[in-house]
């Protein structure tokens, strides 16, 4: 599971701090005005944290966004045109994050009103800098490092919703919903990723195998993009996109995920 901690800010805060700033205070770096501040609130209300490889620190998830079919075969699967479909992005709740150690495997527990719970492995950027209208050439310099994750998925209960014209929020925000591994900073592991293995296997068969070239968006244009409808944050990171041949797993499946030059990740369906 992830760490959390007692919460130090609040969103509120962070906009009534933001007028005590310089005006030429760097985009993204809006904080409290003291580090000794605390509000006073009736009850405590625990943060997400991701462990950073080979550190001691934690990364603080702010938001938690994905982008949906930026894999062309998926969007075909799915029933999509991805020739003619812009990136289009959902969030989850960051409390829905399940950590997994490297070189274990993590019990992941089978979700309620579910008979039909998929599978989707992802490269997951994590942004240690934010902005708005963030250019494509300037929007590498926003990330702080990567991890591989999984973008659970309720199905059935997502194309109901899809059928009925309603949000399908309840397909995939729910508890433990976003698996993911430690933080590698950029710094570590050779740089940024614009190619390279990603799989998928359930019980030891490949059930997901392509490449990050496949991806209809590059990690550059995802962020410069969103930075369009959202201002972007340090602690932000984003589901990438999965590719094709997502499918569903029971109770007793053992999911093991990979992608190029970042540990292994398995869960077990409970």
């Amino acid at each position: 599971m992830s760490q959390r901690y007692p919460q130090a800010s609040t969103r509120r805060r962070w906009l009534g701090t933001g007028a005590a700033l310089s005006t030429g205070a760097v985009m993204g770096c809006a904080g409290p005005v003291s580090a000794d501040y605390r509000p006073k609130t009736p009850f405590a209300v625990a943060m997400t944290s991701v462990p950073i490889a080979g550190s001691d620190q934690a990364f603080p998830v702010r938001r938690i966004y994905c982008i949906g079919r930026n894999y062309a075969a998926h969007s075909r699967e799915m029933g999509s045109d991805p020739t003619r479909e812009p990136p289009f992005f959902f969030q989850k709740p960051t409390d829905a994050i399940q950590f997994v150690r490297p070189g274990t495997v993590a019990d992941h527990p089978y979700p309620t009103l579910t008979k039909n719970y998929h599978y989707e492995v992802e490269l997951v950027v994590a942004l240690g800098q934010g902005g708005r209208n963030v250019s494509i050439e300037r929007a590498l310099d926003l990330v702080y490092g990567y991890s591989l994750g999984l973008d659970m998925t309720r199905r059935d209960l997502q194309r109901a919703m899809g059928d009925e014209k309603k949000p399908w929020e309840i397909g995939k925000s729910f508890d433990h919903s976003a698996v993911i591994g430690e933080i590698h900073p950029v710094v570590r592991i050779g740089g940024h990723f614009s190619d390279g293995a990603i799989w998928l296997k359930v019980n030891g068969t490949t059930r997901q195998d392509a490449t990050l070239r496949h991806m209809l968006w590059s990690v550059a244009e995802q962020i410069s993009k969103l930075s369009e409808a959202n201002e972007l944050f340090p602690g932000d990171i984003i589901y990438s996109g999965t590719p094709e041949n997502v499918g569903p797993v029971v109770r007793g499946d053992v999911i093991e995920i990979h992608i190029d030059r970042l540990p292994n990740l398995s869960v077990k369906i409970v």
